[in-house]
């Protein structure tokens, strides 16, 4: 594409007629066909915490900011706090089979001047991971977010934490760098890996979703047919 020029010949960002910052997310729940999101509260506690003791050895707090919490009464103090904050704003995945809370997530680092927001504080318990559950659940929060006309929507973690960068790539983020020595987390260096997906990629990226997510994606074990990265990769690249 040819770059824009101004009236001194220098190359400038495309055009933005009409743009409107998009409002704040608001706390309604959102509703899948496998999950559900609603704002995260204190009766959410004692199932969460069921939930994520079934991680015994605490691998799912190693990158987060805080945890693991050996008690109910440290984690409910944790829910009390977070659920008050509008940023983050942090929603618990129900699911819909059992209608039992089994992880949290939500959004960050809000900035709806700039059309900018980020998803992260995954807290997936062994009964979320790994799940077509998961994936709906990042879905919806893409929607809902694009939905409001965010333009960037953002994913970091740690340089190390394989899992979460490849998650990242699956989901159909697009990697774009490592901010070193970017923070602390629980008294060690963070290089932070960056992705985001742009406004003008999601309608090819929520199609892939929605294929993926389809039941007919899926045999009669519960088994996908057709891989979600496969589908985003392809949807990158305008297949």
């Amino acid at each position: 594409m040819d770059p824009v020029l101004n009236d001194l010949g220098q190359p400038i960002g495309r055009p933005l007629p009409g743009w409107k910052p998009p409002e704040f997310p608001s706390p309604h729940p959102m509703e899948g066909r496998l999950c559900r999101l609603e704002p995260l509260a204190r009766n959410h506690a004692e199932a969460l915490h069921a939930a994520n003791a079934l991680d015994a050895d605490g691998r799912m707090w190693t990158y987060l900011p805080y945890g693991p919490f050996p008690t109910l009464d440290s984690y409910r103090a944790w829910v009390d706090e977070a659920s008050q904050r509008t940023d983050p704003s942090l929603y618990v995945l129900v699911d819909r089979s059992t209608g039992q809370a089994v992880g949290v997530g939500g959004y960050l680092r809000i900035d709806p001047r700039q059309g900018s927001i980020e998803v992260g504080h995954l807290a997936y318990s062994p009964l979320l991971q790994r799940t077509p559950m998961a994936t709906e659940a990042m879905y919806l929060l893409m929607q809902r977010a694009f939905g409001l006309g965010y333009r960037r929507y953002e994913w970091k973690c740690d340089v190390l934490n394989e899992p979460s960068r490849v998650a990242a790539l699956r989901l159909g983020f697009t990697f774009e760098g490592v901010f070193r020595q970017a923070t602390v987390v629980k008294e060690r260096n963070r290089d932070t890996a960056w992705y985001a997906i742009t406004d003008g990629e999601w309608p090819a990226l929520r199609a892939a979703f929605e294929r993926w997510l389809h039941p007919e994606n899926f045999d009669e074990s519960g088994r996908q047919r057709m891989r979600l990265s496969e589908l985003t990769a392809a949807a990158l690249r305008g297949g």
